[in-house]
């Protein structure tokens, strides 16, 4: 499998901007290559803000019709955050509310899948922006098994463990600043090592409107725990190819996972 992440540098709350921005990468990277995959951070389309009101839209809104477009031109499979709002009767009228989500588009430019970012991030108040997703998500991808997983997930291993042996791989996408940037890359190796699976962390680049810089690490993990791939601050994207057999290989070889007592 041929991933391409694209450490996207999301311009401030603007869905438009950041569209035509995306149009134009994937027109450059796929001129000359063919890829199977293809990871966008997490909400690629506005940057981590905590005014889901000014950017979030509908569940089949304008971003979502661009990116079933742009996963049937490239005849790519294509994975991005999201901030999607839907319209629910309360007790005083109707009331919106706000979600963090990965979505997964096929080849043929289908929604194939939904995650609602589970854990919430206290520490910037997105907990009062946004609710809560309650389960975990597994997609299918050209045959092969992986679970969705959204930034702060990262940091709750007991998210990632009930999926380890149903699955070939996890697909973490992200806003994580380079402050904690050491937490990032060695927990994107703590999650493979302990599920002996590939792990695909993809993270933003350059500067928000709230004063964070990010440094990308966008990371392919194999289920060893070895970085195959890294991008650097430095990088709009990183690619890599993967041989999922790797899986079955691996716990194989180190069936640690038959001892586990979940």
């Amino acid at each position: 499998m041929k991933i391409l992440a694209i450490q996207f540098n999301s311009i401030w709350q603007d869905s438009a901007s950041n569209l035509e921005k995306l149009k134009q990468q994937t027109s450059l990277l796929f001129a000359n290559q063919q890829y199977d995959l293809l990871i966008l951070p997490e909400t690629f389309h506005a940057g981590f803000s905590m005014q889901p009101q000014f950017f979030a839209e509908s569940v089949e809104g304008e971003i979502s019709q661009a990116l079933s477009e742009l996963a049937k031109k490239y005849s790519v499979n294509l994975i991005a955050g999201v901030a999607q709002k839907q319209v629910r009767a309360g007790c005083h009228g109707q009331e919106v509310r706000y979600y963090n989500r990965s979505l997964v588009f096929n080849r043929q430019g289908e929604n194939i899948a939904t995650y609602t970012k589970q854990k919430l991030f206290s520490f910037a108040g997105e907990d009062k922006a946004f609710v809560a997703g309650h389960a975990n998500k597994i997609v299918e991808i050209d045959g092969e098994l992986f679970a969705l997983l959204v930034c702060y997930d990262l940091r709750f291993p007991e998210l990632f463990r009930p999926l380890a042996k149903q699955i070939k791989g996890f697909i973490v996408i992200a806003n994580w600043p380079d402050s904690r940037q050491m937490h990032w890359e060695q927990l994107l190796q703590a999650r493979a090592i302990e599920n002996q699976c590939f792990v695909v962390g993809v993270n933003r680049i350059g500067k928000d409107d709230n004063g964070l810089s990010y440094a990308g690490g966008s990371s392919v993990v194999n289920p060893l725990g070895e970085r195959l791939a890294y991008a650097t601050s430095q990088q709009a994207f990183l690619s890599c190819e993967i041989d999922l057999n790797e899986v079955t290989e691996v716990r194989n070889r180190f069936p640690f996972l038959q001892d586990m007592t979940l």
